[in-house]
């Protein structure tokens, strides 16, 4: 089993080390500064507190020719396109697109041939400091990598896919509408980067009980919209945001936001990009008034 990491951020660089761990022949596609760290260090990542160095191949270019069983896409939202256009001429037969976004998936089939994608989302975070790697996986019964086919069947390579996270101890789901999946996951993230955005202090930004008390409010309504419009909500978890009054999920955010949790998985994504969090702020609220 072959598989590519087509981006060499956190997400990308963590899955490929857990790939690699599990023992599955993982090469990472990289640009950049990253591409020169990785070609100079190797991916050195911790893990149980002990420094690892991941057994991968390093490109720096992909050929027509290069055949892997999948390919992971773990850009941000705004390089999607660029990354389909590129893979359209690769014969690889599944894209696996780890990304946060609304855009309709037969757009993105349009870009890289009908029947390759299958629409994922990562259950991870974390940061690189000092050129290693400090990341890790979600709790299960947060959010696990959670992946669909666009028609909501059970295929093989579904099953196939799920035979490698599970081999790779990476906790994983399937769903029947992962565009429904998104829409809930942006209602929670968007009002969640928000707060930091707002925010005097942003790594402390549960002292401001504003702010606090505002992110539990939009949430509430962005999840009533959504419920309103016949979204199916996914997971039905996500139910909380519209039943529980607002002064107890402002007490549970302010909680989760102080956390350990909320610093590696909230608090560093929505700082190390804004460009695409602000992105995905305009699309959903977009989506939300188009659909009045």
């Amino acid at each position: 089993m072959r598989l590519l990491i087509y981006g060499a951020g956190v997400i990308g660089c963590l899955y490929a080390a857990l790939f690699s761990k599990a023992g599955y022949c993982t090469t990472i596609y990289a640009r950049g500064k990253r591409l020169e760290l990785l070609q100079r260090s190797g991916l050195t990542y911790v893990m149980k507190g002990k420094i690892h160095n991941a057994n991968i191949t390093v490109i720096e270019k992909l050929e027509n020719h290069d055949y892997y069983d999948f390919i992971f896409v773990t850009v941000k939202e705004n390089q999607v396109h660029t990354a389909l256009k590129e893979l359209s001429n690769n014969i690889s037969p599944n894209i696996v697109t780890m990304v946060n976004t609304l855009e309709t998936y037969s757009g993105w089939e349009e870009l890289c041939g009908k029947g390759r994608i299958i629409p994922a989302f990562p259950g991870a975070g974390g940061s690189f400091e000092n050129e290693v790697l400090k990341a890790a996986l979600t709790p299960w019964i947060i959010q696990p990598t959670t992946f669909a086919e666009i028609d909501g069947s059970r295929s093989e390579r579904l099953i196939s896919l799920a035979g490698i996270l599970r081999k790779s101890e990476i906790p994983y789901q399937i769903v029947d509408n992962m565009q429904q999946w998104q829409l809930c996951h942006l209602a929670m993230v968007v009002p969640i980067a928000d707060a930091y955005y707002k925010a005097k202090n942003p790594e402390k930004v549960w002292e401001e009980s504003k702010i606090m008390v505002e992110t539990s409010k939009q949430m509430k309504i962005n999840f009533e919209a959504l419920y309103k419009r016949g979204v199916k909500l996914s997971p039905r978890k996500m139910n909380i945001f519209r039943l529980f009054p607002t002064c107890v999920l402002t007490i549970g955010l302010t909680l989760v936001f102080r956390s350990s949790f909320g610093n590696m998985f909230m608090y560093q994504h929505s700082m190390n990009a804004p460009d695409e969090m602000r992105q995905l702020h305009n699309q959903f609220y977009q989506y939300i008034n188009s659909n009045n």
